[in-house]
């Protein structure tokens, strides 16, 4: 049997790895987020900030990593695997900032589907920037809106994920998904 494959998205800022590393702690399979890796990768080769210089190259890379991680999660011996964010992602960035892309981005999400979505929203209070996040939290809310769209878009339902501490909001997901 096949494990679950459970995406935890939202904006920047929203706390995705908060929750990643609290599931982490309790023994849960997590998959972390990707971009961070991306961007240092694409800072030690002098491109300060691949998503803004080249978007598409930047999407490229996120999506063959994403799918990479969908294809490792779906050969887990675990019966669930929890991804901070999935290949709709991808997806919203691009429509975020307004830039085209190939068929095969909506083929990969056509093509890998998640059992399950919980998305964060915009929460001011935890909102944070630094080296590797360049968006306000304005951005953020409107980075929200686009997730949300696109996972829509792909018949996704998702599950909002109340304010609250790391603790009730990792409760929340296990609750939700009866584990």
């Amino acid at each position: 049997m096949k494990p679950k494959k459970i995406a935890i998205t939202g904006g920047p800022g929203t706390g995705k790895t908060s929750i990643i590393s609290l599931l982490l702690e309790k023994g849960y399979t997590c998959y972390d987020e990707i971009s961070r890796q991306v961007t240092l990768e694409a800072r030690q080769q002098g491109i300060e900030q691949l998503f803004l210089t080249k978007p598409l190259l930047f999407s490229q890379k996120l999506l063959e990593g994403r799918i990479q991680q969908f294809i490792d999660a779906t050969n887990e011996d675990k019966a669930i695997v929890f991804l901070d964010r999935g290949i709709p992602d991808v997806l919203a960035y691009m429509d975020y900032i307004g830039d085209s892309y190939p068929e095969e981005f909506i083929e990969a999400c056509k093509n890998h589907n998640y059992d399950s979505v919980f998305i964060l929203p915009p929460w001011e209070d935890i909102f944070t920037s630094d080296s590797e996040r360049y968006e306000n939290f304005s951005q953020s809310e409107i980075i929200h809106n686009h997730l949300s769209e696109t996972y829509k878009r792909f018949g996704y339902k998702l599950l909002e994920v109340p304010l609250g501490t790391v603790q009730e909001r990792v409760n929340f997901i296990l609750q939700t998904l009866d584990l």
